[in-house]
């Protein structure tokens, strides 16, 4: 690790907190490095390393905000890097930490939404790192949803030089933000009007996500959070609206992060995810949560990491029982099978979808779904099973569950329908019939020409790369010049 030049000054505030924690210095560094595993970050500090920032050295990128971390832990309470004496920093993982309380969990979704809604570049560069993945789900397992969330009337804080009021790892403000008159301004009470208008607001965005991929309305999503949801969550409401609240963060917030994983900004979404999952605690809302997790598990089988993919289907699993709806039992079988699948697994991915097939047969006319969990219908089970049999390789089982699903999908679910169509392609040159992968490619090929989703332009090269066996076949010279002539 490169540092900066000493500074004459030594860091008493540092050397202060290491007494108190009873830290030796190669313990620090030791534990430093621990806790940069758990973000996917190779550190190689020593005690040679801790002398250094004793003596006054700042240490640079990340470090700060996992020493601070460091001592929260041991210390049980937060610490920022200031508190040790150390530059801050907007650390590339800051975002994927499980907050402490509604308060704190408010400020670091903010600053997520403040800096995304600014159109910062680096931010939707971020990587996606499976390590990050192992805390947030643990503490929502083990967690219980936050004993009051009800705001009074209290004075607005104003963080000091842009940064938030809470300290630790949460992003920067952006002190250039200024609100106008016809704003909502923090401190305002939450209505009941304000919620629902929460609700149609995530309907609308949903729609046009399903119809023309995440990148058509993402960054007015995310200014709608940052303009209109943050300051309701910093306004003044009771325990029930306030439980409202907080559920309908948690559902935009997952829908901010579902477009960034749409147009592979895969580290911001997985962000958008564990903020998600953060604010469906303070919901007190653990079904909701599970669909995070899910949503999550989604994430990881698309980037090929079938294990953690599993895992999280799992601790969704544990963390609701046998309390949800049936159609929620379905949702999270179907996504531990999808997991199985993309690892091979045959007879645990067959047996988790026996077990949704199962739930989905429980479900009775007159249920009460969940608003979520009502898109997981018979054409969506169909879909899961069409792509946990192209994915074991089982392609006349796959194209008889992809069929189905076309059938019964809806046109409004236009991206999904675009996903079938080249799961059935892939089952039909898979079974020999490549006139008919073809013609079934091509028009995915034109509806993907039509989307901001790089999901579905990923779909269809995944296929284009699978057809490299039958290059100078006649129908794959056709489907190149159509592909061709869409530009």
């Amino acid at each position: 690790m490169t540092e900066r030049p000493a500074q004459r000054t030594p860091n008493r505030q540092l050397a202060a907190l290491i007494a108190e924690a009873g830290f030796s210095n190669a313990g620090l560094a030791r534990r430093v490095d621990q806790l940069g595993l758990e973000h996917g970050l190779d550190l190689r500090y020593d005690k040679t390393s801790v002398t250094r920032w004793l003596r006054g050295q700042q240490p640079r990128g990340t470090t700060p905000a996992l020493i601070a971390e460091v001592f929260t832990r041991r210390l049980g309470r937060r610490l920022s890097a200031q508190d040790l004496g150390l530059d801050a920093c907007a650390p590339v993982y800051a975002g994927l930490e499980f907050a402490g309380s509604p308060e704190e969990a408010v400020d670091i979704v903010g600053g997520l939404w403040r800096k995304d809604s600014g159109s910062h570049a680096e931010l939707r560069k971020i990587a996606f790192t499976p390590a990050g993945l192992v805390v947030p789900s643990r503490d929502w397992l083990i967690g219980r949803a936050d004993e009051k969330v009800a705001r009074a009337e209290v004075p607005v804080r104003i963080p000091a030089q842009g940064r938030p009021s809470t300290p630790g790892l949460a992003l920067p403000l952006d002190p250039s933000r200024r609100r106008t008159p016809a704003e909502r301004g923090p401190g305002q009470k939450v209505s009941g009007g304000d919620l629902a208008a929460l609700r149609s607001v995530g309907e609308l965005f949903r729609s046009l996500d399903d119809r023309y991929g995440g990148g058509h309305a993402r960054q007015a999503l995310v200014r709608y959070l940052e303009h209109e949801l943050e300051p309701m969550l910093r306004g003044t409401y009771g325990e029930q609206t306030g439980r409202r609240l907080f559920a309908a963060a948690a559902d935009l917030t997952r829908l901010a992060g579902w477009t960034s994983y749409d147009i592979a900004a895969h580290g911001l979404a997985q962000r958008y995810f564990v903020q998600a999952l953060r604010l469906s605690q303070a919901a007190a809302d653990r079904a909701y949560g599970s669909y995070v997790l899910v949503t999550m598990s989604r994430q990881a089988v698309y980037l090929g990491h079938g294990r953690e993919a599993v895992q999280l289907a799992r601790v969704a699993q544990q963390g609701v029982g046998t309390s949800a709806p049936p159609v929620v039992q379905t949702l999270l079988h179907a996504a531990e099978a999808r997991a199985h699948g993309v690892l091979g697994e045959v007879r645990a991915c067959t047996a988790a979808l026996v077990r949704a097939e199962r739930a989905m047969e429980a479900a009775r006319p007159g249920d009460e779904v969940p608003h979520w969990a009502r898109f997981f219908d018979e054409a969506q089970l169909a879909d899961e099973f069409g792509h946990c049999h192209r994915d074991l390789q089982q392609f006349r089982a796959a194209a008889q569950h992809a069929e189905r699903s076309l059938q019964l999908r809806a046109p409004v679910y236009a991206r999904s329908r675009l996903f079938c169509r080249v799961v059935l392609a892939t089952a039909r040159l898979g079974l020999g019939e490549l006139d008919q992968a073809c013609q079934l490619a091509a028009e995915a090929a034109g509806q993907a020409a039509e989307m901001r989703s790089v999901r579905a332009a990923e779909y269809v090269r995944d296929f284009e790369r699978r057809l490299e066996p039958y290059r100078d076949a006649a129908p794959v010279r056709g489907y190149r010049d159509k592909v061709a002539a869409l530009g």
